[in-house]
């Protein structure tokens, strides 16, 4: 297991680590540029979306199924990122208050969730899934909100995806990230 203090000194200098495909080892990344959702106007949600959340088809909750929720999106993606040891280690990071899991519901059935880490008014966002179409996007607009209410400054992607440009997700060089980051983890937010 990752030891939980060497974890978040990672993430507050904008590291973080993936399991290695194919490898029993953990590699440790900070991309250039860095991905970002906007916490303000700028974030974006698609109009079938909008017409899903208008439904109300879908419960959110937060930090009641962590371990299913990482365990989902360890094996929603087929080869994973998401090891054993990487599994173990965030849950140890969930224990201490600092890893968290959005988790959206249909019917009472996990149908699509995500998670990641919070250090001060940072969120660095790991990874989603869904079962059902909607489900992790629904979960993604329920942490906007939740980061909106609590005042965050962040919310970090690490790496752009054509599912996440459909939000606003923009990208930013690794210096202006930095700065950024430096200034969101002394912020006295809870999740």
């Amino acid at each position: 297991m990752l030891d939980p203090q060497v974890l978040l000194a990672a993430y507050r200098h904008g590291i973080f680590p993936m399991a290695i495909k194919g490898k029993n080892e953990i590699g440790w990344f900070s991309p250039d540029p860095r991905a970002l959702i906007p916490l303000d106007g700028r974030f974006h949600i698609p109009r079938g979306l909008e017409r899903t959340l208008k439904q109300k088809r879908f419960e959110t909750t937060f930090d009641t199924e962590f371990e299913p929720v990482i365990r989902a999106c360890a094996t929603s993606h087929g080869e994973t990122w998401i090891s054993e040891e990487i599994i173990q280690s965030y849950c140890e990071l969930h224990r201490q208050g600092h890893a968290h899991s959005v988790e959206c519901r249909c019917e009472s059935k996990l149908a699509g969730g995500l998670y990641g880490v919070s250090i001060g008014g940072a969120f660095f966002g790991e990874s989603m899934f869904h079962r059902q179409r909607d489900g992790s996007k629904v979960a993604l607009v329920a942490l906007v909100e939740r980061l909106r209410s609590s005042h965050f400054a962040l919310l970090d992607t690490q790496w752009m995806t054509q599912h996440l440009a459909r939000f606003g997700t923009f990208l930013i060089a690794k210096s202006d990230y930095l700065r950024l980051l430096a200034g969101a983890v002394v912020q006295n937010c809870q999740f």
